[in-house]
């Protein structure tokens, strides 16, 4: 099981960035799929979740109205859209599949995570 996240970099607050996570195939296309984000010095987080099929989404209120997670299941790929980007939004972001077909706040949920990617948000 493998999942390699990648789009993070420096960008300006206002900004806008899109993150995606490619995965196996075998375990994407059943899963729910979540990202989280860790800032300095922080817990890691719950940003956003989708089911198996992206009929139901989730977000932390932080981030609604501003990020948006879809996914690709013919490309495996996992995307995480994110407009209006804030200095707080600075943090390394993680793509993980879930345990089941749904996506869920809790990372016990998630037994499978990506390496992540930084993203920094300037001021």
């Amino acid at each position: 099981v493998q999942l390699q996240a990648s789009g993070g970099g420096l960008q300006r607050a206002g900004g806008s960035l899109r993150l995606s996570c490619v995965a196996s195939r075998r375990m994407f296309n059943n899963n729910g799929m979540g990202w989280f984000r860790q800032a300095p010095g922080k817990e890691r987080e719950f940003v956003s979740a989708i089911s198996w099929n992206g009929a139901s989404t989730l977000y932390t209120d932080s981030v609604k109205g501003r990020f948006t997670i879809s996914r690709n299941n013919a490309k495996n790929t996992l995307y995480l859209q994110m407009n209006s980007l804030k200095p707080e939004d600075t943090a390394i972001y993680y793509c993980a599949a879930a345990r089941g077909a749904q996506g869920s706040r809790g990372s016990s949920e998630y037994p499978y995570w990506g390496r992540g990617t930084l993203v920094t948000i300037s001021s």
